[in-house]
């Protein structure tokens, strides 16, 4: 059963056999069911309106204010550009209104989002495009230009529109304001596809993964319920994009399902991003280990206002980092590891939980084990895989190959290695792939080393990771080049100009 008129991403799922075993454990959600309107829909139905759903520097969203500009977008892509259920729609943006109710809009008329960071340049755009075969992009007016570039040679891709440029048309806000404040959801079965969400491989180009309406949920109703347990009073922040799952899970998915609220910083910084929750008096904060390293000293001189969380995602938590961001703040900060293929963390710690220098236990509905060499569940305190089980998993879009690689008997085996101990916390021990993680974000190193080779001065290349005191890990190219070209600093900065130049600077 689909409500999808277009099969793209149900004929791009992975052959049943491949499939993760999924345990849904006490999870129970309806067969028809739209994600969006669980979050939102159902919030104002139940007398929620009234309650602030978004803040940022400038005013505020009620959850009514959110319902009804989600509801106008979702007619401007239905009536205006075309959409029907199924179709991908790509979103470009920073962490504004806009863009969450997009988000919301395009669930609701029963598209599939397909969110992208700012920081992507014309050919990463390009890929995604053709990859997810986007019939439809909203994007903020401010970063256009490479998506308008890309969209020359997307031949998929219908209507580019923007927002944030003003009411003028044929800008999105110029359409919405014409359209309806209501809109009749379309009913999406449950294990219809939502989110495709890219995600950088160690070979290859990124890796859509492929997410269902009941995982957004699933996702808040494990580590949001059982390990953060937020209220509907607490004021959500954080630095990570809705491009990157661990943001869209801090920012929407996580404050959107028991009420409370999410602050939204276009720029989030580590300065930026303390100066916010000063400003506003954010409780829960949602970063990478990067920023509380940085901001540890300031935090101790001014202290963090009403913060009385912070979760840690995206690279490996340091003890010492930990214990500085403890000493400094009394705040303990609740690690945990997540991934993109399983959409949000699925083991983590908090409070008298934790265990510093470990992430924790396996989250509420979530089983993990260690493999040994021989694929079985090895002993305890003994190097191995780490494999995940439970109410989400790996759907690779269009990629048996990878498929077979992630989900090994059932398992989702996530490319690290650790060690388990009595009490069931995971200890990390190294990545098991050649993935880079700097500062949170996840870097390819082949995907590098072929920007570069496009260069006239390479002949050869090799990028790697080397340990960084501040960002876990920095990308290093060592280079060859052709005979009779000086290496010069003035060739250094040629060579990184150009990669910054290519794909998102964070890789360079």
């Amino acid at each position: 059963m689909t409500a999808h008129v277009d099969q793209f991403a149900r004929r791009m799922l992975p052959p049943r056999e491949l499939w993760p075993e999924i345990s849904m454990g006490e999870l129970r959600y309806p067969d028809v069911m739209n994600c969006a309107a669980e979050l939102l829909d159902t919030m104002v139905g139940q007398g929620n309106g009234d309650r602030i759903a978004l803040r940022f520097p400038g005013g505020t969203w009620t959850y009514r204010e959110l319902l009804e500009h989600s509801n106008r977008i979702a007619h401007v892509l239905t009536r205006d550009l075309g959409l029907v259920p199924g179709n991908r729609v790509l979103l470009r943006g920073p962490n504004n209104p806009m863009m969450a109710a997009c988000w919301f809009a395009v669930l609701k008329a029963g598209g599939i989002v397909v969110a992208t960071m700012p920081l992507l340049r014309t050919r990463e755009l390009a890929y995604l495009l053709d990859r997810a075969q986007v019939a439809i992009a909203l994007t903020d007016a401010r970063i256009a230009d490479a998506l308008d570039e890309a969209a020359r040679g997307a031949k998929s891709l219908r209507h580019v529109m923007r927002f944030g440029g003003g009411a003028e048309p044929p800008s999105l806000e110029a359409h919405l304001a014409r359209k309806p404040a209501d809109f009749e959801t379309v009913s999406t079965a449950a294990d219809d596809v939502a989110l495709i969400a890219f995600t950088s491989g160690t070979t290859g180009g990124a890796k859509g993964t492929m997410h269902f309406h009941r995982d957004i949920l699933a996702c808040a109703d494990t580590f949001a319920r059982h390990v953060l347990r937020p209220g509907r009073d607490d004021l959500f922040c954080g630095s990570p994009p809705f491009a990157f799952t661990y943001g869209l899970g801090g920012l929407i998915m996580f404050p959107m399902r028991i009420g409370a609220a999410s602050l939204l910083l276009e720029q989030a910084s580590p300065p930026q991003l303390l100066d916010g929750i000063r400003t506003f008096g954010a409780t829960i904060c949602f970063t990478a280990p990067t920023a509380y390293r940085a901001l540890v000293e300031e935090a101790a001189r001014g202290g963090v206002g009403s913060l009385r969380r912070c979760v840690s995602a995206g690279e490996t938590l340091p003890r010492a980092t930990f214990e500085a961001w403890h000493q400094a703040t009394g705040i303990r900060i609740i690690d945990g590891i997540g991934s993109t293929e399983m959409l949000h963390i699925f083991i983590s710690a908090a409070d008298d939980d934790i265990r510093p220098g470990s992430p924790g236990r396996a989250v509420p509905g979530y089983r993990a084990i260690v493999l040994g060499d021989d694929g079985r569940e090895a002993p305890r305190h003994t190097v191995g895989r780490l494999a995940v089980r439970g109410p989400t998993g790996c759907r690779y879009l269009d990629d048996a190959e990878r498929q077979r690689g992630y989900v090994v008997n059932g398992w989702n085996v996530t490319g690290d290695a650790y060690i388990e101990d009595e009490q069931g916390y995971f200890w990390y021990q190294a990545r098991t792939d050649d993935m880079i993680i700097s500062g949170g974000y996840n870097i390819a190193g082949p995907e590098v080393e072929n920007v570069l080779l496009e260069h006239a001065l390479v002949k050869e290349c090799a990028v790697i990771g080397i340990a960084d005191e501040q960002r876990g890990q920095v990308v290093k190219a060592v280079v060859v080049l052709h005979d009779g070209t000086a290496a010069s600093l003035e060739t250094v900065k040629a060579l990184q100009d150009h990669v910054k130049a290519q794909i998102a600077p964070y890789k360079y």
